[in-house]
């Protein structure tokens, strides 16, 4: 039985997927991760998030042509399916609601920001900040 729930990082490399486009790939995932997030993170992290995320069925994978910058290995690419898709507006939609909830108390879970608070990294525009 496929997951139906995903964690943060499953999230984030959803989403990763989404804004890399068909050339969707470890490395180019793991990139675009780090450069969003500000995070280090090992390509092998990447690749058993990708695995996970195909196993519950919110990607889908297939081998892209042979490259001889790869030494004639094949690159697998990776593309949302219309269940990842779902996964992602749904869990956007719970942290909206969340957030939302009770718009007196928001303010004060993020001690020390003003409301002009904008993320130091790329990430809020994951989320249309």
């Amino acid at each position: 039985m496929r997951g139906t729930s995903i964690g943060e990082f499953e999230e984030l490399c959803l989403l990763a997927v989404g804004v890399t486009g068909q050339d969707a790939y470890g490395v180019s995932i793991k990139k675009e991760l780090e450069r969003r997030t500000g995070r280090s993170i090992t390509i092998s992290t990447v690749h058993s998030t990708l695995a996970r995320l195909e196993k519950k069925g919110f990607v889908t994978s297939r081998m892209g042509g042979a490259t001889q910058a790869r030494g004639g290995r094949a690159k697998r690419l990776f593309e949302l399916t219309a269940y990842g898709k779902q996964a992602i507006n749904r869990t956007r939609d719970i942290r909206n609601a969340m957030w939302h909830a009770n718009v007196a108390t928001a303010p004060r879970l993020v001690v020390g920001i003003d409301q002009d608070y904008r993320p130091s990294c790329e990430a809020g525009v994951f989320y249309g900040s």
